[in-house]
Formats: C-alpha cells, sequence, structure tokens
C-alpha cells in the first residue's frame, strides 16, 4: 500500500468561522489574517493504492465555478488536481475509486468538471464514486446553516452518470477495503466519513477531514463555527484522540496550509497534542 498527498492549492475562510469559540488573540498566533480575517488554508487530498486499485480522498475546489464564487474563497497557488496526480505518475483515467468524506464544495468540487461542451461530467471517467445515501440525502436538501456548502453541480451529476455509490452507514466503524476502515461522524455534518488506514508493518494513519481540519485544532475546544453540531464534534475528538494516541497514528490534515501530517503527543499537563 502507498500512500502519496495530493495538493490542490489553497483558499480563504473566515478566521473566526474556522476557530469558532477561540479568540482571535490566540488563534491569529498559528494562522496570520490577512485585513478582511481571512486564513489561508489548504485543500489537500490522499491518493492510497492498493492490490490494483488508485483511490483518492477528496477533491479540492475544483475550478468550474463563476469569479463571483472564487472571489468570496479567493483559491491560490499553482498547484491543481490533475497536475499534482500527474506529478506522482497517475492519470485522471487511471483512478478506480474516488471517496468523498462528504460534499461540502472544497471536499468535491473536482469530482465534476466541464468538458468542451460545457456540460457537466465526472473528472474521472473510469472511477467510482463513493458516499454514502444519509449522506447524500442531507445535502439534497441542505439546511440553511450548510446551503452555502453544498452545491449540487459537484454531485448530482454524478448519480446522473451512474458512477455514485453508498457505503452502508453504521454506528462502529466500517472495514471498506482492505485495511481502509471508515469511521462515521455528525458533529462536522451529517454522516461524514472519516478514513483509517492501515498498511502493513505500518503504524496506522487517519485522514481526519473536517474532524480535525489542522494540526491547531487538535485542542479540544478549537472546533470551527461551520460544525452543526459543536458538542458532537467535541464528543468525537475525545473519543477519538485517546485512541489514536495509542495506536501511534499518523494524523493527515487536509486544511492545515503549513504541516500536512503528524504524530500526537502529550504535553506537560496531559494534554493530546503535535
Amino acid at each position: 500500500m502507498k500512500i502519496s498527498t495530493i495538493e490542490t492549492g489553497y483558499f480563504k475562510l473566515d478566521g473566526g468561522a474556522m476557530f469558532g469559540i477561540v479568540p482571535k488573540k490566540l488563534w491569529e498566533k498559528k494562522n496570520p489574517a490577512d485585513r478582511n480575517n481571512l486564513c489561508t488554508w489548504s485543500m489537500r487530498c490522499l491518493l492510497i493504492e492498493t492490490e490494483g486499485r488508485k483511490i483518492l480522498v477528496d477533491t479540492g475546489l475544483g475550478d468550474k465555478q463563476d469569479d463571483r464564487f472564487r472571489s468570496h474563497f479567493e483559491p491560490h497557488g499553482e498547484a491543481n488536481l490533475i497536475d499534482s496526480l500527474r506529478l506522482h505518475g497517475v492519470q485522471a483515467e487511471e483512478i478506480t475509486d474516488v471517496f468523498l468524506t462528504h460534499l461540502h464544495f472544497d471536499h468535491s468540487g473536482g469530482a465534476v468538471r466541464k468538458n468542451n461542451k460545457g456540460v457537466l461530467v465526472p473528472t474521472f471517467p473510469n472511477a467510482s464514486y463513493w458516499t454514502n445515501e444519509v449522506h447524500y440525502k442531507w445535502a439534497l436538501q441542505p439546511n440553511q446553516k450548510e446551503a452555502g456548502s453544498f452545491l449540487p453541480e459537484n454531485y448530482v451529476p454524478l448519480e446522473k452518470a451512474g458512477v455514485l455509490k453508498h457505503i452502508d452507514v453504521q454506528r462502529d466503524p466500517l472495514e471498506w477495503m482492505p485495511g481502509i476502515e471508515v469511521h462515521f461522524l455528525y458533529g462536522h455534518t451529517e454522516a461524514m466519513m472519516m478514513l483509517k488506514i492501515s498498511p502493513d508493518n505500518h503504524a496506522p494513519v487517519y485522514y481526519c477531514a473536517d474532524l480535525i481540519p489542522s494540526a491547531h485544532h487538535i485542542h479540544l475546544p478549537w472546533i470551527m463555527s461551520y460544525d452543526v453540531r459543536p458538542l458532537v464534534t467535541l464528543a468525537e475528538k475525545e473519543s477519538l484522540l485517546p485512541q489514536m494516541l495509542s495506536e501511534g497514528a499518523e494524523l493527515y490534515f487536509e486544511h492545515d496550509p503549513v504541516t500536512v501530517k503528524a504524530k500526537l503527543k502529550k504535553d506537560q499537563k496531559g494534554r493530546i497534542t503535535v
């Protein structure tokens, strides 16, 4: 099994929204804001190559949104999804599976592209795309808090093309493929899926998605205002972080602009940190 990070560029989000109740005086030391209070964040995907499969985890923002939409989030940087895959020797046609942790635009935007006729088509023509029915129904009828994050053009074309598949939602973690386990989480959004990957002779790897979007969000109270159930996020972190620590796991951070991955440790006060 081979695991590679796929960089798709950066975008900007409001610092207060990303750090919730944490005072700006504290979080700005971690990720300085610009004059509009916007911080830069990564959109870092994962490539898993295993047993004849090339699995892409999340797809970044994509490039099909109009200038007005892009002006709100200021995507920037030289990296993009397709070129980053090519740098790892992988063509779009070789991707066998696209695993979407959830369908917010910064995670699913690259799943669909416009062809030369302006028609929305799957970016990866030979891939199965994976979500789950609980989350998909949630995305089709979003609440007002999340409505701006769910863009149907990012996932409805996948269903119409017949390439969208659903993982069965369960209370306990589910083995999706050999060495790849799915955890279903409900704090950030309904039935978000986090991956635990267990390479042979290696400590587990967690792709944290928006449970822990950056290394700074390891701290328990550092929870995004975007989360629909922040107290559930807190409980999920309280449950999972000690397990991750005991396993000696590596955590991959999808949105951290600097830190790609890290192992957990305890500080002098006994708190879990990196």
